[in-house]
């Protein structure tokens, strides 16, 4: 990440919600509802897979807890600012991720049907790359639509 910071000593590595937002609507005006949630989606998988290479996590078997927080720590208030992970759970053989402030719901109106494309997909590869297997996401809860969080749950293949 130095070279992000080095190639803008001014602005640095972060860029506004509101720009981020904008590449998400442009990208559904050319492309489709669809194929942007598919391509998001991908891209957050990736970016999510390499975060959990980064922190050393690939096949960890550390308590999901202390998992939590080192991914917390890396896209939360002290990292990148994508979301804050406050908890993962396991129910039987399904993984619940419940994230607050993320960047896919903020400045959304009460009872918007904005899903969190790339927050999944950053979640969903960091979470296989820790566990290992092949996973299914999808986002299941939203603070826009009444919940407390917005959780992801993943189930094996």
């Amino acid at each position: 990440m130095s070279n992000a910071l080095s190639s803008r000593p001014t602005l640095g590595q972060f860029s506004s919600i509101v720009c981020f937002k904008s590449v998400i609507t442009g990208m559904e005006e050319a492309l489709g509802e669809k194929a942007t949630a598919i391509a998001l989606i991908a891209a957050g998988r990736e970016r999510g897979k390499n975060l959990a290479k980064e922190l050393g996590l690939s096949g960890s078997t550390e308590d999901l807890s202390v998992i939590a927080a080192k991914l917390n720590e890396a896209v939360g208030a002290n990292g990148t600012h994508l979301t804050a992970i406050d908890k993962i759970v396991k129910e039987g053989d399904m993984f619940k991720v419940y994230c607050s402030e993320t960047v896919c719901s903020a400045g959304e109106p009460q009872g918007s049907d904005r899903k969190c494309t790339f927050t999944l997909g950053a979640v969903w590869g960091a979470l296989t790359e820790v566990t290992g297997q092949k996973l299914r996401g999808v986002h299941t809860e939203s603070v826009l639509r009444g919940g407390a969080n917005d959780v992801f749950e993943f189930t094996a293949l």
